[in-house]
């Protein structure tokens, strides 16, 4: 004899209280897609982030505790972030081959800079480094996405070594505030907004008046001075 299942009121009613928190913040799960869209190249589409971003709402949805944490948005803003992250660290922009003509494309840019104060054009790498426009793109737009991770992450990603062998995670954020200090206050205010308050290149030059260009090499020079002072390889 077939007993049919009895709906359960109580698991009914989580259920919803679940769904209508996920549906609550989702305009929020948006407006973090597309402030981390801001920083990237316009091969992203914002629409995988919301549905990344989606996925793990409803998932921490189900994890939720009010007791332990009564904002649901604070309890899962920076989970929701780190999948999107996760999401940008699945693709071939980031590849080994790719991260190497990253960092040649990165030296080109900072010479070109030093000398007019502007980017040079992707035609004019891909004639000094033989390279086709594509792949010159691919490498710079491969950089913008290096440059949404946390800073240990990205000197390991550019070094292809290991920091965690070298030094640990936390000595490596004192040697960072460190290097931070020898900066001019200029510089460690142009950090301190695109990593901490995570403005965009174009939000930074609006209040400080400064080429987007030459904060992108502040933020070069950086994690140029990181990498050597770990000793990690550079070429």
């Amino acid at each position: 004899m077939h007993i049919k299942k009895q709906p359960n009121p109580y698991s009914d009613h989580i259920k919803k209280e679940q769904d209508t928190l996920v549906l609550q913040y989702l305009p929020a799960v948006r407006a973090l897609a597309y402030r981390l869209r801001e920083r990237l190249p316009t091969s992203i589409d914002v629409n995988d982030l919301i549905s990344i971003g989606t996925e793990e709402m409803i998932k921490l949805s189900r994890r939720y505790d009010r007791e332990q944490n009564d904002s649901f948005w604070g309890f899962g803003r920076q989970r929701v972030h780190g999948s999107m992250l996760d999401y940008l660290r699945s693709l071939d922009v980031m590849s080994r081959a790719n991260r190497r003509l990253m960092k040649v494309v990165d030296r080109e840019i900072e010479k070109y800079l030093s000398t007019y104060e502007e980017e040079p054009t992707s035609e004019y790498l891909s004639k000094l480094l033989e390279e086709s426009i594509e792949k010159i793109d691919d490498a710079r737009n491969g950089s913008k996405v290096i440059a949404l991770m946390p800073i240990n992450e990205q000197i390991t990603i550019l070094s292809e070594e290991d920091t965690s062998e070298i030094v640990e995670k936390d000595e490596l954020i004192e040697m960072i505030k460190t290097i931070l200090n020898k900066f001019k206050e200029r510089e460690q205010l142009i950090i301190q907004l695109y990593y901490f308050e995570e403005l965009n290149l174009k939000e930074i030059s609006a209040i400080l008046d400064i080429s987007e260009s030459r904060i992108s090499q502040i933020h070069k020079k950086l994690l140029k001075q990181i990498r050597e002072e770990l000793g990690l390889n550079d070429g």
